[in-house]
């Protein structure tokens, strides 16, 4: 198959021919239809995800697909089916699992998937002589990917995969972290602070919620015009921003959302809650960096959490939202600012690092 690999940090991605095994027990082989070029991709290529390890990498997680064949044993999917696919597998076994908490999956499977190999250690990619890993178990910059069963959500046939790839990351961690992180109530507050491809998800997941403020903040003011079609009711060219939200919200939100992964700006959306007000981190950090933040903000009853992956249950959550966008209540085909073949990857690469877009999708014929 055709796939774009990561061979070295900080250069562009390498289009070329990669040797995919067929599916193991447990496993599935899904003809992907659509990946979308997420910022976790961008770190993974300028060498600042912790889970990149082992170069040549095959970068992409977010995806929708066609199972084209079944490894032994697979019972919940089968050849011909529309799938999401989950970034994450849960393994139902292991201590966060039984505490229903299958975001935070200990499990050995989930741990090697991760770092890019399957249940038993190794990689079903090869490329040459050299052994390929796929990013988070998935590798979807490719015309195919073999994932964990668990990890492949099947869909109705009638949606358009092209959108419902978006669902397996940016809109998932943006929407879950409203509804299954801070748990928004009606009525309430809310800030977003970044308002690319996962903040516009977090802007229609507090309307759904039912919060009635809701502000936008960016740098660039292109992306705040489309957090407002998403649903914000205010937006920010972020400067001071705890004095700009208090001109809106007196005292400041209920709930702030930081979907920079920068520290110094996860600082800011804590100090714009207001006592007693929550914020999450929900756009991931850098390696290396501290946050600073005054004892007493805390002292005030505020609360600072992360998410990871919108804390979702893929087969509870993923289902969900295919059908939110079946009954109009939740915009897809707004988040996509272009498609594109995958020969195009490095210029779509290239547009999402500089937030011209808000999410470029690679699209296979």
């Amino acid at each position: 198959m055709r796939a774009a690999l990561l061979r070295e940090f900080g250069k562009p991605l390498d289009v070329a021919e990669v040797e995919v095994q067929d599916p193991r027990a447990g496993e599935v082989l899904v003809k992907v239809a659509a990946s979308g070029i997420c910022g976790s991709d961008i770190k993974a290529i300028d060498g600042k995800s912790p889970v990149v390890t082992h170069l040549p990498c095959l970068l992409g997680h977010e995806s929708a697909g066609v199972v084209e064949k079944t490894g032994p044993g697979v019972t919940t999917v089968r050849p011909g089916d529309h799938v999401i696919v989950a970034m994450n597998g849960p393994c139902g076994h292991c201590r966060n699992c039984a505490r229903a908490r299958p975001h935070l999956c200990s499990g050995t499977s989930r741990m090697s998937a991760i770092m890019g190999l399957a249940a038993d250690g190794t990689t079903r990619l090869s490329a040459g002589d050299e052994t390929v890993r796929p990013f988070i178990g998935i590798g979807s910059f490719a015309e195919k990917v073999v994932v964990g069963e668990a990890m492949c959500v099947k869909v109705g046939a009638d949606l358009p995969l092209d959108l419902l790839a978006l669902t397996a990351c940016g809109v998932v961690t943006g929407v879950g972290a409203v509804l299954n992180t801070a748990r928004v109530e009606p009525g309430s507050s809310v800030l977003v602070v970044g308002c690319g491809g996962v903040g516009l998800n977090a802007v229609q997941g507090a309307v759904l919620a039912g919060a009635t403020t809701i502000i936008a903040a960016d740098v660039v003011d292109a992306k705040l015009r489309l957090a407002e079609e998403f649903g914000a009711t205010h937006t920010i060219l972020a400067d001071d921003l705890p004095a700009q939200v208090n001109e809106i919200v007196r005292g400041g939100v209920d709930y702030a959302f930081d979907v920079t992964g920068v520290a110094a700006v996860l600082a800011k959306a804590f100090a714009a809650t207001q006592p007693g007000g929550t914020t999450v981190m929900v756009g991931s950090p850098s390696a290396g960096e501290d946050l600073r933040i005054p004892p007493g903000q805390l002292f005030g009853s505020r609360r600072l959490m992360g998410t990871q992956g919108g804390d979702a249950t893929p087969a509870r959550d993923l289902p969900m939202l295919a059908d939110l966008y079946r009954r109009g209540r939740l915009n897809l085909e707004g988040l996509v600012s272009e498609r594109i073949p995958l020969d195009a990857v490095n210029e779509g690469v290239a547009r999402v690092r500089s937030g011209a877009v808000a999410r470029s999708v690679i699209v296979f014929g």
